[in-house]
């Protein structure tokens, strides 16, 4: 299935069009072809969670998995879930339709269910990073993408500028969604101590660097993956798929061919360049997407090189219910709140138990402003305003929000589409 003439294996869009549904179920058929014609009698499907849900990825999944049910003899769904939450049955209702029987879903836990395939070296990782940091990048991955479980991973996800590795999906997809507690924790650490402002919509960033070499060199040699990666713009009328782009493989192939690609495509219509920045920004975060600071924190990432010094971010969240998607992390949280890099790592030398969560020092310092501009949040009701002024932010009743900034007069619908800029 692997190709080296640059392009991807299968295609569909581009930047002159939209993907109408039926291209993209004509593109769902061919996708079925290849996939059978691998002779793979087992096949793991890895969608994204519900926090992509206008990914178009479960939409994806679920004609596959029915197109697939005749062909081969396994079909399994496995969600990249990283850090977040196992999805419920309302979750994989919206990611999925009734498509995918919520019990058949493989849930990945990314502290247990996982094994250790290769290491970068810490001197490699200085140097692609460009700090010193003293640390190793190991690769660790649910176990089931190496133990012979699958003939065939089909790993369909989103290609969108990325607070982390520059532009999300691709490799990210697997090694991060699918990974375990160190290969999580220090590349989004590395990422946070080499600088958000210089990683946001960059396509060779340090991190995406790092996980698209560890894929080379530890993965593609034990696991077959076949990419299928979506980019998706957003209007203010609704999320518009614009590209889907297959390919298997590494960055010296096919799948390699298909992630450049989509992100030339994401970095022409997911990055708004503004003429003038913003003094007040209003984004809205979808209930059903964002539960969490942890995961709504994207509309301050993705608009703080957009924001006005001295500017004002309001933050609608009517679904956010806590700060962290665990336990342990919420609690970090709490303790340390939001109040910029050098708190974040005073903290992380003072407290052994945030050193040990680096993830979380990362969301710590990327989730704060540095004091350029104040973040004021309308939370769900389980969030109170001494909860919310505790972390760092200003906070404002739901109630009160809605009135002032009813969902379809908000400058940013949908922050996780996106990075706007100046």
């Amino acid at each position: 299935m692997q190709t080296t003439t640059g392009r991807p294996l299968l295609a569909v869009g581009g930047s002159t069009a939209d993907v109408s549904p039926d291209e993209l179920a004509a593109f769902v058929r061919d996708l079925a072809g290849q996939v059978a014609g691998t002779g793979a009698r087992s096949v793991l499907l890895v969608p994204p969670d519900q926090t992509r849900l206008h990914s178009r990825a479960g939409e994806i999944v679920a004609q596959l998995a029915g197109l697939l049910e005749s062909q081969v003899e396994r079909v399994d769904v496995m969600p990249a879930l990283g850090t977040h939450r196992p999805l419920g049955p309302a979750e994989c209702r919206l990611m999925f339709g009734d498509a995918i029987d919520p019990a058949r879903l493989l849930h990945h836990r990314w502290r247990d269910d996982v094994t250790t395939i290769g290491e970068l070296p810490a001197d490699e990782v200085d140097e692609v990073v460009g700090r010193f940091l003293g640390l190793a990048l190991p690769f660790a991955v649910n176990r089931a993408l190496v133990d012979g479980s699958y003939d065939l991973v089909v790993s369909v996800g989103q290609v969108v500028p990325h607070e982390v590795a520059g532009f999300g999906g691709y490799t990210k997809h697997v090694s991060i969604g699918l990974g375990g507690p160190e290969t999580i924790q220090r590349s989004h650490f590395f990422s946070a101590v080499y600088g958000i402002e210089q990683t946001l919509g960059r396509i060779d960033a340090p991190v995406r660097q790092l996980l698209d070499r560890g894929f080379d060199r530890f993965l593609e040699e034990r696991c077959r993956v076949l990419f299928v990666l979506t980019v998706v713009e957003a209007r203010h009328e609704g999320p518009v798929l614009r590209g889907v782009f297959a390919g298997e493989g590494g960055t010296r192939s096919s799948g390699g061919d298909a992630f450049r690609t989509a992100a030339a495509l994401s970095a022409e219509v997911n990055i708004e360049t503004l003429e003038t920045p913003f003094q007040q920004c209003v984004a809205y975060l979808d209930p059903r997407e964002y539960r969490s600071t942890w995961l709504g924190n994207k509309a301050i990432y993705r608009t703080r090189l957009a924001m006005a010094d001295g500017g004002e971010l309001f933050v609608v969240a009517p679904g956010v219910s806590r700060f962290g998607e665990d336990p342990v992390v919420d609690a970090l949280i709490r303790r340390h709140g939001y109040h910029g890099r050098e708190a974040a790592l005073q903290a992380m030398a003072a407290d052994p138990e945030l050193a040990a969560n680096l993830a979380a020092v990362a969301h710590l310092i990327h989730g704060s402003t540095e004091g350029r501009f104040t973040v004021t949040y309308a939370p769900g009701p389980e969030l109170s305003r001494a909860e919310v002024e505790a972390v760092g932010f200003r906070y404002l009743a739901l109630d009160e929000a809605l009135e002032r900034f009813p969902p379809d007069a908000v400058d940013i619908p949908n922050p996780g589409l996106g990075l706007w800029r100046i």
